[in-house]
């Protein structure tokens, strides 16, 4: 028999709510897209999630104190994973439509069952490895590989969601004896560095040719930002030091593959930015790929949770 798996619901709720900030990011950056760099957004989102994280997290967390690490190579791996998903999640969302760039990144749930078990010594079941293969069959539709109707970009978030679950496996194993905090504040501040590093080297545009929309998102000359777009900026940060935060949060106190689903909620609202922003309607395979995913993520959870419901003791019969 398979060992209990402990369920902590204000983690689940902390995934859910990483979802719902991680979905405005994602508008925000698609809504940025046309006018500013991938790394000028990047540098304006690290600033404010930064200066929240320092401001208001860390003191509410006990304390500056918890900056220091006792495992700065497990950090160093994780900031470059969620480096990689981040470019290559972005840069496919700046090409495709919204909720079909966010559908085939939430392969991400699946890819953590599968790294989980490789890595962490969790035992998914078979009830989870079916979820797994029903989510990779919605995703191979959404990305449709056949001649004449595969998009090359459908590969970037694909790619993006193998560096997320790098990220979150690697989340679960360092939760044990690192604070949310001090999960969260690293990759901020390897964000601040990267995206600073490639304003000086290429925030001119000199490299831009203008050739392919995925290079030109990342390497086009960095603007001033217009007055009206601040509040974008801000706003991304502050749903950036959210979302790190919730999401660390939820993947040190749940099973790696138990928390994953729970971001699901960020496909309806991808969706629905989609609609109400960019006037995207997903079609029919987004719509099919989508309930795959979603319905194996939600079994998944649904069987460890009955998997765990304690057995009723038998009442003893009254005598006479």
């Amino acid at each position: 028999m398979s060992a209990e798996i402990k369920i902590s619901v204000p983690g689940l709720f902390a995934a859910a709510g990483a979802g719902i900030a991680f979905s405005v990011i994602d508008m925000t950056f698609k809504f940025l897209s046309g006018d500013y760099p991938l790394y000028e957004v990047v540098l304006f989102r690290s600033v404010v999630a930064l200066g929240v994280m320092l401001a208001v997290i860390l003191p509410l967390e006990g304390g500056y104190h918890q900056l220091r690490t006792h495992q700065p190579k497990l950090h160093f791996a994780r900031c470059l994973a969620v480096l990689f998903a981040n470019i290559c999640f972005f840069t496919g969302l700046a090409i495709l439509p919204l909720a079909e760039a966010v559908a085939i990144a939430f392969a991400t749930p699946l890819i953590v069952t599968a790294l989980s078990a490789l890595f962490l010594g969790e035992r998914p079941g078979p009830w989870r490895w079916g979820a797994v293969a029903t989510g990779f069959l919605g995703v191979l539709i959404i990305m449709r590989p056949g001649p004449g109707t595969f998009q090359a970009a459908a590969l970037l978030p694909a790619l993006g969601a193998c560096g997320y679950a790098t990220l979150h496996v690697l989340t679960r194993r360092a939760g044990s004896v690192e604070s949310g905090a001090t999960m969260a504040f690293f990759p901020m501040l390897g964000f601040l560095i990267v995206s600073a590093l490639a304003g000086i080297l290429f925030g001119n545009g000199r490299f831009a040719d203008g050739g392919s929309p995925a290079l030109d998102f990342i390497l086009r000359a960095w603007i001033w930002p217009a007055p009206e777009d601040w509040p974008y900026l801000i706003g991304v940060g502050l749903a950036g030091s959210i979302g790190g935060y919730l999401v660390t949060q939820a993947y040190r106190m749940n099973e790696a593959a138990l928390a994953a689903p729970f971001e699901y909620i960020a496909m309806p609202m991808s969706v629905l930015w989609g609609v109400l922003i960019f006037n995207e309607w997903p079609d029919p395979a987004v719509w099919a790929g989508s309930s795959l995913i979603i319905a194996s993520g939600l079994v998944s959870v649904w069987r460890e949770t009955r998997r765990n419901r304690p057995v009723p003791r038998p009442r003893p019969r009254a005598e006479g």
